[in-house]
């Protein structure tokens, strides 16, 4: 692999890495499979895509794509924890409604953002090469974002937010807000997936109605991924797997796109690959693989 390719791979890894996190809170911590994810990506792109072209400062886009992605996820929170409606058609019910949305938002199917001023450009005054100011610039907004993350499931309230994903009826009877508490969590997990909107549509240059179909499998792809390889003992370690779960699969990728697949074929690569992350495990593959870490230390030591 070419170091134009893997750097190309990394920003994509860091920046979805964002949208995993989003995912990660509504699927491992709230336990809620939330479809919103596919139309609020877009969302996010789309709002700082017609921001950008209308002259607005790339930082407005940015900065408003998580309010109006966790307005998305106040929907679809409203739907299932006020209406019982169940998750899944929630989810489905407010992406459906989000295409209508994100295509009155742009205008036009696809925006293109090309020689406009992107986040990437606010670092020149930094001295960054131009071939590293997005991978510098997506390595810093994920250590942010699994900083305040970390910090906030430290919290009451972070800590009222994991407990009502792992025992509802528990935490009930504590008496926290159950139906809040979900439609925190997806608020906060559907703005984290449109900040990450909003920068990709920035890196690639344009928003496009069609990016959000299948986020939430390549979502899916880098928890599971990340969890198979990194483990999920702490919460910071479940963070921290995330990312590189996210950074893993966007390289893993790139490799199939170089060994001459077509691109109409990710989404079948990306299905096989959550497939192979939940059924390694059951064959023991992750137990091997620790024991092979184990076994490597132990001979290093051994060797000094």
């Amino acid at each position: 692999m070419s170091l134009k390719i893997l750097i190309g791979a990394v920003e994509l890894g860091l920046i979805f890495g964002v949208m995993a996190l989003g995912v990660f809170i509504t699927f491992r911590v709230l336990d809620f499979p939330d479809l919103t994810v596919d139309g609020s990506i877009t969302l996010g792109a789309a709002t700082a895509a017609i921001l950008i072209s209308k002259g607005y400062s790339p930082w407005l886009g940015f900065a408003l794509a998580p309010f109006v992605g966790a307005l998305a996820g106040v929907v679809t929170g409203i739907l299932h924890a006020r209406f019982q409606i169940a998750p899944l058609l929630a989810g489905i019910l407010t992406m459906t409604g989000l295409y209508s949305v994100n295509l009155r938002i742009m205008g036009r199917a696809n925006l293109p953002l090309l020689g406009t001023d992107t986040l990437a450009d606010s670092m020149s005054f930094l001295g960054v090469p131009l071939q590293y100011r997005w991978v510098i610039f997506g390595s810093l907004l994920i250590v942010i974002v699994v900083y305040l993350l970390y910090w906030l499931f430290q919290t009451e309230l972070g800590l009222a937010l994991r407990a009502t994903g792992d025992n509802e009826t528990m935490i009930k009877s504590q008496g926290v807000n159950v139906a809040g508490m979900k439609v925190f969590g997806l608020a906060l997990g559907n703005g984290l997936v449109a900040l990450s909107g909003a920068v990709v549509a920035q890196l690639q240059g344009f928003a496009d109605m069609g990016m959000g179909i299948g986020m939430i499998i390549s979502g899916l792809a880098a928890v599971i991924i990340g969890e198979m390889l990194v483990g999920t003992s702490t919460i910071l370690r479940a963070l921290v797997a995330v990312v590189c779960g996210s950074l893993a699969y966007r390289i893993i990728i790139s490799l199939v796109l170089r060994m001459g697949l077509q691109t109409t074929d990710l989404k079948l690569v990306t299905a096989i690959l959550v497939v192979v992350a939940l059924t390694l495990p059951k064959f023991g593959f992750k137990k091997r693989l620790l024991n092979l870490g184990r076994w490597s230390n132990a001979a290093v030591k051994e060797n000094n």
